[in-house]
């Protein structure tokens, strides 16, 4: 069969009414899970493996695919209402987003997300139907120079998140690669910077960083503001004019191809998809000095690359067998439990499966439109809740979060000390977002350049020889 007739074969699966039930359960579950801040997608699929061993191979594998974008498109309300990213991948999000809402603007806010998002997950979706083969090629092309290539070239993202002041933006990089090489070496068992702590052994959680340095931080100006609410009383309607929309279109463009690429490369995932699009917009935009302060730019670029890194890392699991990220490999072991073994070969051994989550995608982006953008007006009146009330919520979502993931008092400690670190850098004008960007990348580039040099014997020449790794240099 060629493309299109796997594709309507795909749909005879997906449509399904069974199936449909399930592209709809996944999807209304995952966008709940997303918006709560401490749970995310990995959670989400761990609680719903139960229901899918029940189930037939495609339906469960449906399902799960739909709870996992559904996490990354629902993630985005959080950051944009309370500053208080629901996954690591719409922390981004937040930095235009969360001033957006405060503005008034939360309603216009969060349609631009979900429109970025659903044409974001298309763009993935196309993608994987058209060029997952190929692209498959590409991936296995990837070593470890190529990987410590693209995190550097993630990393120059410090250039633009700096705000006007790179040395400081400089020095939040160093801090957050700093909090990344905490815990045990993985190659030389080693304990680095953990104080003899046990707890810090498996080093710092992401988690507790991200809602330290800004959704607990909010909470400690709000509280020395002593009661003096500088939001908007009243919230915008939801409706985008056309210099909005054209203002969106090509940052939502670029954002959700670049997304999908970033996805299809193991290791990379939606949260430097997302990291890279805002970054990569705020350098081209004529109006890029003011990013940060609520331009509807930064928030289509990384919501439209992450939704696009998500359906993105579908290809390498699919086609190789090779996880992307924490997410899709518990994605893997659904699969190999269901006794569906992902790779070359399932194309053409287990059509119904591969083509019916793809069609199932189609069908999974146009749910979460329809559950989202009618939802909107209710999820804006968050921000109405005076702030006595706002305040303890947030506080309960972050203790929640961070407690229900290690059931360990001492993360609660840590997560009070990143939120004192985070009010300190704002007064002090050190921006919090090159800190994530260095603790998300600082691991990943130190475990690639110590693999690559491995392999060369110590030779860092390997970084310029291989063509892939000294173009991305």
């Amino acid at each position: 069969m060629d493309t299109f007739d796997q594709l309507l074969y795909g749909f005879g699966v997906a449509l399904s009414p069974e199936n449909l039930a399930f592209v709809f359960l996944g999807c209304l579950i995952g966008t709940v899970i997303g918006m709560l801040p401490g749970l995310g997608p990995i959670s989400a699929i761990s609680l719903m493996i139960p229901v899918a061993f029940t189930l037939d191979p495609a339906s469960a594998i449906i399902m799960l695919a739909g709870v996992y974008y559904g996490a990354i498109f629902g993630g985005s309300t959080s950051s944009i209402l309370l500053n208080a990213p629901g996954v690591a991948g719409t922390v981004a999000t937040s930095f235009d987003g969360y001033p957006m809402a405060r503005k008034g603007a939360a309603g216009k806010a969060l349609a631009i997300a979900a429109f970025a998002s659903f044409t974001g997950g298309t763009v993935g979706v196309i993608g994987l139907m058209l060029v997952a083969p190929s692209l498959s090629a590409l991936t296995v092309s990837f070593g470890p120079a190529e990987y410590f290539a693209l995190m550097v070239l993630g990393l120059t993202a410090v250039v633009s998140l700096s705000g006007q002041n790179l040395t400081k933006g400089l020095v939040s990089a160093t801090v957050g690669v700093m909090i990344a090489l905490v815990g045990i070496d993985s190659q030389t068992s080693t304990l680095r910077f953990t104080f003899g702590r046990p707890e810090l052994y498996e080093g710092v959680q992401f988690l507790i960083v991200a809602l330290g340095v800004f959704a607990l931080a909010e909470v400690f100006v709000m509280v020395l503001r002593r009661g003096r609410d500088t939001r908007s009383g009243t919230l915008t309607s939801l409706r985008l004019n056309r210099r909005e929309v054209r203002r969106m279109s090509g940052p939502t463009g670029r954002g959700s191809v670049l997304g999908f690429l970033v996805g299809v490369l193991p290791g990379a995932g939606a949260t430097v998809a997302s990291f890279l699009a805002y970054s990569f917009e705020k350098r081209i935009a004529k109006d890029g000095d003011t990013f940060g302060q609520g331009n509807i730019k930064g928030v289509a670029a990384p919501e439209s690359a992450n939704n696009g890194a998500a359906v993105g890392s579908f290809v390498p699991l699919m086609t190789l067998g090779v996880p992307g990220s924490g997410t899709t490999a518990v994605l893997l072991g659904a699969l190999l439990v269901l006794g569906v073994q992902p790779g070359p070969l399932m194309l053409e051994e287990r059509p119904e499966i591969f083509w019916g989550v793809v069609a199932s995608m189609y069908v999974g982006n146009l749910v979460l439109l329809i559950l989202n953008l009618p939802l909107i007006p209710l999820f804006a009146k968050v921000l109405r809740t005076p702030q006595t009330l706002l305040v303890p919520l947030i506080v309960v979502f972050c203790v929640v979060g961070v407690y229900g993931q290690s059931f360990s008092v001492f993360d609660l400690w840590l997560l009070t000390g990143f939120g004192v670190l985070g009010f300190l850098m704002r007064s002090n004008g050190f921006p919090a977002a090159p800190l994530i960007l260095g603790l998300i990348l600082g691991g990943l580039m130190e475990r690639s350049m110590r693999q690559a040099l491995l392999i060369s014997s110590g030779d860092f020449g390997t970084f310029l020889t291989k063509p892939i790794s000294a173009a991305l240099l």
